[in-house]
C-alpha cells in the first residue's frame, strides 16, 4: 500500500476546514476577551508560613479565618469598586467621604493590592485589577507622568497635579504582585509598568541626599519641606520587593535610613510607647511636626497617618524576618497591652507620643485597631491578645465605617490570616 503524495490540487476536505476555522475562532476569543478567567499562580487562600515565632489567631480554624476574609472582601468589593466616568474599561476605589473627591491614589493602591491577592477566590480579579490600573494610568500627575494625581472629583478630573507617595508605592507593589500572580505576557505588562513607575518614584519622591521619603512630587530641593517625611509612607517590605525587581540598591538605603530615623524618634520622643508621629520635620535633625503642619493639630502625634505604621512594620518582619521591624512592634505591643489592660475595647483613635489618649478620641477606629492587631502577630507572647483583637476587629460592620477604615481592616485581615505572600 502506497501513500498518496500531497497535491495542491487534491480535493478539499470541507469538514476538516470547518473544524480548523472553529478552533481558530475559539483561540481568538480566549486571547481577546477581557472576561475570560486567567490562571493564577498564587490563588487565595495561600496560608503563607511567615517568619519564625509569628502567629495567627489560634481559637479559629484556618478555614474559618479564610471565610471571614472572603465574606468581608465580598462586601468591600461590592461597595467600593466603581466604574469610571464614560470609561467602561476603567474602575476606581470610591473615596466615600463627603466633598468633591471620588477617588484618591492611596485607595487605588489598596484596591489593586487587594484584588491581586484575592485572585483565585475572585475569578474576575484580573479584570478588576486591569480596570483599576487603567484608571491609574489615565490620571497622571504633572511632574513625573507615571505618578498618579492624588485625587479626582466626581467628573473624573484631577483635583490638582500633585502626587501622594504612599499611593504610588502601593500601586507599584500591586503591579509586582500582579506580575507574580498572572505573569506579564497579557495586554498589560505589569512588570514593565512597575519598573517604569519605580523610576519616577525614585526621581520625584525620594530625597537623593538623605534617601528618605518625600511627601510628594511637589517637594522642591530648595523648599522648607524637602527634608520632611510622612511616617506612613515607610513600607520596608515593599522596598525589599522594589530592590529585587530592579536591582537598585538605593531602596536598601531608603530602608536603612528610615529605620534609623524611626529609632531616633522613638528614643527621644516615645521611649515607652514606641510610637512615631504622622509627620517628621527635618530628617537631618528630626522632630515631630508642629500642630497644623500639613493636615491637623495632631500632625506631631500618632494620628490617622502614623496609625498604619505597625501594619507596615509587621509585614516586614512576617515576610522578610527583619529584626528591626520586630523590635519596634514588640515595644508597641508591650505598651499597648499595658495601656489597654489587654482589652481591645480600650484602644483609642490616636495617641500622643508619650502614649496618652488624644482628647475626645475614645471611639473605635479600624484604621488603628487593624494595624495594632497585625503587629501582635509577630510574637507568640501576644497569642491571647491577638485572638481578642481579631474577634473585636471582625465584629465591626462595614456600614458603620468609611473606605479608609474598611480597606485597612481588610488588608490587615488578609495579613493576619496568612494570606499575604512575598513578591
Amino acid at each position: 500500500m502506497s501513500l498518496r503524495p500531497f497535491s495542491a490540487h487534491a480535493p478539499r476536505n470541507d469538514k476538516l476546514e470547518s473544524i480548523v476555522k472553529y478552533l481558530a475562532f475559539i483561540l481568538s476569543v480566549l486571547v481577546l476577551s477581557p472576561h475570560i478567567s486567567f490562571a493564577q499562580h498564587y490563588p487565595f487562600p495561600q496560608h503563607v508560613q511567615y517568619a519564625k515565632g509569628s502567629i495567627r489567631p489560634s481559637h479559629l480554624t484556618q478555614k474559618q479565618l479564610d471565610g471571614q476574609v472572603t465574606s468581608f472582601y465580598n462586601q468591600w468589593k461590592a461597595r467600593y469598586v466603581r466604574k469610571a466616568c464614560n470609561a467602561n474599561d476603567q474602575c476606581f476605589i470610591w473615596f466615600e467621604k463627603p466633598g468633591n473627591k471620588q477617588c484618591v491614589s492611596e485607595g487605588q493602591g489598596y484596591g489593586m493590592m487587594i484584588t491581586a491577592l484575592m485572585a483565585g477566590y475572585d475569578h474576575q480579579a484580573k479584570t478588576t485589577f486591569d480596570g483599576l490600573y487603567r484608571y491609574y494610568a489615565a490620571h497622571p500627575a504633572k511632574k513625573g507622568e507615571l505618578l498618579m494625581s492624588w485625587a479626582q472629583n466626581y467628573q473624573c478630573k484631577n483635583t490638582d497635579n500633585s502626587s501622594a507617595t504612599d499611593g504610588d508605592m502601593d500601586i507599584t507593589y500591586a503591579l509586582l504582585l500582579a506580575d507574580k500572580q498572572w505573569g506579564s505576557n497579557g495586554a498589560i505588562n505589569y512588570l514593565q509598568a512597575a519598573k517604569a513607575l519605580l523610576g519616577d518614584i525614585m526621581k520625584y519622591e525620594i530625597n537623593p541626599k538623605t534617601y528618605t521619603i518625600l511627601l510628594s512630587n511637589g517637594a522642591e530641593y530648595d523648599s522648607e519641606d524637602y527634608y520632611d517625611t510622612r511616617t506612613s509612607d515607610f513600607m520596608p517590605s515593599h522596598f525589599k520587593a522594589f530592590a529585587k525587581a530592579t536591582g537598585d540598591i538605593r531602596w536598601q538605603k531608603v530602608t536603612d535610613n528610615t529605620y534609623r530615623l524611626f529609632a531616633e524618634m522613638v528614643r527621644h520622643y516615645s521611649p515607652e510607647a514606641g510610637l512615631v508621629p504622622d509627620f517628621i520635620q527635618n530628617v537631618r535633625h528630626p522632630r515631630p511636626a508642629k500642630p497644623n503642619y500639613l493636615e491637623a493639630k495632631y500632625d506631631g502625634a500618632y494620628n490617622y497617618n502614623a496609625c498604619r505604621v505597625p501594619w507596615r512594620l509587621a509585614m516586614d518582619y512576617l515576610l522578610y524576618g527583619d529584626s528591626r521591624a520586630k523590635t519596634m512592634c514588640d515595644r508597641i505591643n508591650k505598651w499597648l497591652r499595658a495601656t489597654t489592660n489587654n482589652n481591645p475595647d480600650n484602644i483609642s483613635a490616636g495617641y500622643s507620643l508619650e502614649g496618652n489618649d488624644l482628647p475626645k478620641r475614645y471611639f473605635e477606629a479600624l484604621s488603628f485597631i487593624g494595624p495594632f492587631a497585625t503587629s501582635a502577630s509577630v510574637d507568640a507572647r501576644n497569642q491571647q491578645w491577638l485572638n481578642h483583637v481579631w474577634d473585636y476587629l471582625v465584629a465591626f460592620k462595614m456600614k458603620d465605617y468609611d473606605y479608609y477604615d474598611n480597606s485597612i481592616k481588610l488588608l490587615d485581615m488578609m495579613v493576619i490570616s496568612g494570606n499575604c505572600w512575598k513578591r
